[in-house]
């Protein structure tokens, strides 16, 4: 299964990638009820770097590890070695446009696990994408648009 998600923010192409990279910005868009708990991870994200992290959902924990692959300049993918899926491959794109913002593309390619209770639950997970991705672009937005263009995060 595979699912886009695209959105645009007023901000540097640079800050909007250092933001990306932070490992503490995950917590910091995910939205209630779900409460992103970082156990171990550099601070900035770079290639072989690995998240380890407990999903909340209310008063279930969905332990995850994650590794940060095919790090570029403008893209990297972070992809699932334990946790809730059979599969989870999640590519983050950041493009500067012509009129001074910057696309951030979402693509999540996604196998659920065979055992029914993950299943059902990285499926509720599946089809709950759409609205976890509208929160991250909005509080995203939220916390660079604030930031003057050539401060820091």
């Amino acid at each position: 299964m595979k699912y886009v998600h695209r959105f645009r923010v007023k901000a540097s192409l640079d800050q909007v990638v250092a933001f990306h990279r932070q490992s503490a910005s995950m917590a910091a868009i995910t939205p209630f009820p779900i409460k992103a708990v970082i156990h171990a991870a550099p601070t900035v994200l770079t290639n072989e770097d690995e998240m380890d992290f407990t999903l909340w959902m209310g008063p279930l924990p969905i332990r995850w590890l994650a590794r940060i692959e095919q790090s570029t300049a403008n893209s990297f993918v972070d992809r699932q070695l334990r946790g809730p899926h059979k599969k989870w491959v999640h590519r983050h794109t950041f493009s500067a446009l012509p009129d001074g913002t910057v696309e951030v593309l979402d693509e999540v390619e996604v196998e659920l696990a065979s055992q029914w209770f993950w299943r059902l639950l990285g499926f509720a997970m599946w089809i709950n994408l759409p609205i976890l991705f509208a929160f991250r672009g909005w509080k995203t937005r939220q916390l660079l648009e604030q930031i003057p263009l050539s401060g820091k995060i």
